[in-house]
């Protein structure tokens, strides 16, 4: 099966799914999902997102997140990129399941300023900077948002590099997954059991509503990153080298070759189709491994059990499988709509919009028509932004006597 008609496969089972309800929007999330990561959470990876800016389509929008639940008044503390992690866009554009560029990140270390006193207990924490090494080798460097405990957020800094046309920002914000963790988890154990009980899905509680995550955000030229043909496939990926403590001195010294922790492609993958003790062992491998089927009896055996028909399985499998577990995006269709895109056309899995709700789409494939109304949570806590980066900003520490932090779990 082609790039191109995997992708309408999909689409059109979508669009029969939606005959018989609402199958919203799209978005599932990486978060968390294997216990290397859940150890190291600086490279673990929240969500992927891949659209064309929806205010000029000769541009494309990628995005990252990171180590998330970061409660907003622990933003000086943990909203800081590790300087030891690279971060990686991987990029391909021939058709196969191999990467045929890279966008890599790599950040400074977190410094400070001598206070007002120049006393050191009284320092001022700096802004990080972004190292960002382009496809061809060549590099530029830009601000990090600089978190704060302050009541209203700090405003995102987006860097444009004039020689290539690319836009960065990197910094702390609102996490823009919305998901119901505790009333799917439930779900899938009544699926497990015998007795699928929908009503578990009724919580309607965003687990994600209130916490801030770490995100990484391009904005590049379509042209850029185009191949002959229209569809372009994204993974990301967190990759640490090798690391020694200098004795007495608590210093971290990186040595040695990086190699990946962590992956995501299309959302939910390891997450809900891969058994437990092979998590690791996927964030790990390769798209080319995806490909070759290193995972495939696994992934079919975990969607067998759900109860999920062959027609669907194929389609499922097509997408995370066949071409390898890459973001597919077609840059003919049209992106249009505000908060970075709400058409139809464009949703996914053609890329995935940061209001596309893939777990609704997903739970409907997964039962077959069966859940219609997916997990009730519709929509992020805060509204998205119009314009690059477009993810809303960070959640600020509440005033005295609140007694609502808007948590949900």
């Amino acid at each position: 099966m082609s790039h191109s008609t995997y992708v309408k496969s999909f689409v059109s089972l979508l669009c029969v799914a939606a005959l018989y309800g609402s199958v919203g929007a799209v978005r599932a999330a990486d978060h968390g999902d294997a216990p290397n990561v859940a150890g190291d959470q600086a490279c673990d990876l929240g969500d992927v997102y891949f659209f064309l800016d929806p205010n000029d389509n000769t541009q494309a929008v990628l995005i990252m997140t990171s180590r998330g639940f970061i409660v907003p008044g622990e933003a000086v503390n943990f909203a800081i990129f590790d300087e030891k992690v690279l971060y990686r866009f991987a990029v391909e554009n021939t058709g196969d399941a191999k990467a045929d560029f890279f966008f890599d990140i790599t950040f400074s270390p977190r410094a400070a300023d001598p206070g007002p006193t120049g006393k050191a207990i009284l320092q001022i924490p700096r802004a990080q900077t972004a190292r960002i090494k382009l496809p061809n080798g060549k590099t530029f460097t830009a601000p990090v948002l600089n978190p704060s405990l302050g009541a209203t957020p700090p405003a995102q800094t987006v860097t444009t590099n004039a020689a290539s046309g690319v836009s960065f920002f990197a910094g702390e914000v609102d996490d823009p997954f919305f998901f119901d963790i505790p009333g799917f988890a439930r779900f899938i154990a009544s699926v497990r059991n015998g007795s699928p009980d929908p009503t578990q899905l009724a919580r309607g509680r965003d687990t994600f509503a209130g916490y801030n995550i770490l995100a990484i955000a391009l904005r590049v030229p379509v042209s850029l990153i185009k191949g002959t043909g229209n569809v372009i496939g994204l993974e990301a990926e967190t990759q640490r080298a090798t690391q020694i403590i200098k004795k007495g001195k608590g210093k971290i010294k990186r040595i040695g070759t990086f190699v990946t922790l962590d992956r995501e492609g299309n959302p939910a993958v390891n997450v809900a189709l891969i058994p437990f003790n092979r998590k690791n062992e996927y964030n790990a491998a390769s798209t080319q491994d995806d490909a070759a089927g290193r995972f495939a009896n696994d992934i079919v055996a975990t969607l067998t059990a759900l109860g999920t028909n062959t027609t669907n399985i194929g389609i499922l499998t097509s997408v995370a499988i066949t071409h390898g577990d890459f973001l597919h995006l077609d840059v003919s269709i049209a992106n249009t709509g505000t908060g970075g895109g709400t058409n139809a056309a464009a949703a996914f899995p053609n890329g995935r919009r940061l209001q596309d709700d893939v777990i609704d789409t997903l739970l409907n494939i997964i039962t077959n028509g069966a859940i219609t109304t997916g997990d009730n949570v519709n929509a992020n806590d805060l509204a998205f932004a119009d314009t690059f980066p477009f993810l809303a900003k960070s959640q600020q520490p509440f005033a005295p006597g609140t007694l609502d932090d808007n948590t949900r779990n």
